[in-house]
């Protein structure tokens, strides 16, 4: 086994509790758009890449917004929530620096994968992309919405951690 491979009892119970907020903040403000709903989960998401390790923070993006997507009876939703979320982290994860421009377009280029995503599968899923792109500005200011909650809670959070 190796040594990576390991979890210890304070990552497990951090992405835990990551995964439970990222499910709550995705499952309670439901903001209706076309095909779906708008959320804050995608700050919440941007925000653990910051404070969690890389595989917590994957998981807590992907499994919390999966499970929102199946308790609030989008369950078509599942798996393309959980291509879209791993990717948007992992984006998040590996563009997002120091500084607040580079984390900022970090988190944007992010979201627009996530209208991206979203619209594509909305397609594919509703056989037109009609549809679908009647949610992509829903999406886009989502996007937009998530990043600005993330980059102003990032500051006051680091405060509160360090």
């Amino acid at each position: 086994m190796r040594k990576n491979s390991s979890i210890s009892a304070k990552e497990l119970a951090l992405t835990s509790m990551m995964t439970a907020v990222v499910f709550l903040a995705t499952f309670v403000p439901k903001i209706p758009i076309p095909l779906g709903y708008a959320h804050l989960g995608d700050a919440v998401i941007f925000l653990s890449v910051f404070f969690l390790p890389r595989r917590a923070a994957l998981f807590a993006a992907c499994v919390g917004s999966a499970f929102a997507d199946f308790l609030g009876g989008f369950a078509l939703w599942i798996l393309p929530t959980l291509l879209i979320k791993l990717v948007m982290a992992e984006l998040a994860l590996r563009l997002s620096g120091r500084s607040l421009g580079r984390t900022l377009a970090a988190f944007l280029v992010a979201s627009l994968w996530m209208a991206f995503g979203y619209t594509v599968f909305g397609a594919l899923l509703y056989d037109g992309f009609a549809a679908a792109l009647a949610s992509t500005p829903g999406l886009l200011a989502e996007g937009i919405l998530n990043s600005a909650v993330a980059i102003l809670l990032l500051p006051i959070l680091r405060r509160r951690l360090d």
